[in-house]
């Protein structure tokens, strides 16, 4: 083979590793990124379809138009009428700072525009779509106005659900911001240290506190031969740690259902003790920790810590403490498997896709995602999350003629001011709706700041909200 061939042959052998290489690279790509690169809030081939298509309207329960798009001198304009009020759940769209909330995640639907195929690309072109897809929310918006009221001024998050059907009634995080304003107002937004971006309700990560006894009480019952009575003095020494009731109250002679009721700090964190980290793990994993939640919009992993936790480590997480953290979207589902006899349905935001002659393209319905307790556990938790409403630290959430049943948190955080929680539901014969407020570093309990914010958006939604 004379020299000649020789060079022919090796650029031909780089050729074709160049070629394999682009094959390669395109295909990691077209395979693997394609998905996130489309949907890429930057991504300029969403806006050149924005330019050209009569975006959809997003609409709540009741058929009340929340955001809507209109032409105008010639150009596609998009109108958010409520400002802040649904800046996390619906977001913004919007050409400089890209897109956010639902307006991110149903874009291809809102645009009425499929990207899946080359096929489909093909008819985009040919048969370019026009008008986009309308969206209905479960959210109820005299419910959602509400519960924002009731936050104003506050940092933290309230959900309100159907226990049964997993339908959001509403979502609330502040601080929030005016979606209206997003030009005039971005550098002061981006850059304030409260972070009004964040959806609080379903990525902000909380100690839980107290209420995570919920889940301890059902790992105390999922585990035969615990003795339940126990006899507090105030405090309790574990492992050379001293755990302390609030304000170091002696509650005396207690059983299970007086230690929730009583949120009884060392009765949890001794039985917590007894019934090991396996069980507790593995029953706060019943309660979607350490799970994907499958949700419209994205959200944070609640955390139960894995491995061989230290004896205090273990006693610190069943009242709540130590390293585990939570939502409060996951915390509205707790209670709301307490309600639904011991099931998680899978929580439920956008309804209904709607096309524009009314045809509907895309339902979520009602699922179960966990079966976190057995129905009789679940009820005996229900009987005694009542009595923390009619005796104990959740007396603020009463209400008259209704029965609520509930359970507050007073959680230690780093900030050194505590995050004040209460969930619950009502009501407790026949649950309509769950909750779940958290006030962050509010610096007081959560049966006296979260509970009458809880009992007064409960008042509202059973009054007001077609169930």
């Amino acid at each position: 083979m004379n020299r000649e061939n020789k060079r022919i042959i090796l650029i031909l052998i780089a050729l074709c590793i160049c070629f394999t290489g682009l094959i390669g690279y395109m295909s990691y790509f077209q395979v693997f990124r394609a998905e996130k690169i489309k949907a890429n809030s930057y991504n300029k081939r969403l806006w050149i379809n924005e330019e050209r298509i009569l975006r959809g309207s997003i609409m709540d329960r009741n058929g009340n138009v929340l955001v809507y798009s209109e032409e105008r001198d010639g150009a596609i304009q998009r109108f958010y009428k409520y400002g802040n009020l649904y800046s996390h759940i619906i977001g913004y769209s919007h050409r400089e700072y890209g897109k956010s909330g639902l307006e991110l995640i149903y874009n291809n639907a809102l645009l009425n525009i499929n990207e899946n195929s080359a096929i489909d690309e093909i008819i985009n072109i040919v048969a370019p779509t026009t008008v986009g897809n309308n969206i209905e929310l479960t959210i109820d918006h005299g419910t959602q106005e509400r519960a924002r009221n009731l936050l104003q001024g506050r940092k933290g998050a309230i959900v309100a659900m159907n226990p049964k059907t997993g339908e959001i009634y509403a979502m609330v995080s502040m601080p929030d911001f005016n979606v209206n304003r997003l030009r005039d107002d971005w550098g002061t937004i981006s850059e304030d240290v409260n972070s009004p971006l964040l959806n609080r309700a379903t990525q902000g990560l909380y100690t839980p506190g107290s209420v995570f006894k919920v889940i301890t009480a059902a790992a105390v019952l999922n585990t035969p031969g615990v003795e339940t009575n126990y006899n507090c003095e105030g405090s309790t020494t574990i492992d050379g740690y001293s755990f302390s009731d609030y304000q170091n109250t002696a509650h005396g002679n207690l059983d299970l259902n007086q230690a929730l009721i009583k949120s009884c700090n060392t009765y949890f964190t001794t039985k917590a003790v007894v019934v090991g980290e396996d069980k507790l793990r593995k029953t706060a994993e019943g309660f979607m920790f350490n799970s994907n939640i499958p949700f419209d919009l994205p959200v944070k992993n609640s955390t139960y810590p894995k491995g061989n936790l230290e004896t205090t480590e273990l006693a610190a997480s069943g009242i709540g403490q130590g390293k585990v953290l939570t939502t409060p979207l996951n915390m509205v589902l707790t209670a709301s498997a307490i309600a639904n006899n011991g099931e998680i349905v899978k929580p439920i935001l956008v309804k209904n896709v709607v096309s524009t002659n009314g045809k509907i393209i895309k339902s979520n319905r009602t699922e179960t995602l966990s079966v976190a307790v057995d129905s009789l556990k679940a009820s005996a938790i229900k009987e005694m999350m009542i009595g923390v409403v009619q005796t104990g630290t959740g007396s603020n959430a009463s209400i008259r003629n209704v029965q609520v049943a509930g359970k507050t948190g007073t959680a230690e955080n780093p900030s050194g001011k505590s995050h004040a929680w209460f969930i619950g539901f009502a009501p407790a014969n026949d649950p309509k709706i769950a909750i779940s407020v958290v006030l962050e570093e509010e610096g007081s309990t959560g049966g006296r700041s979260a509970a009458p914010i809880a009992r007064d958006l409960i008042i509202y939604g059973l009054n007001n909200i077609k169930f």
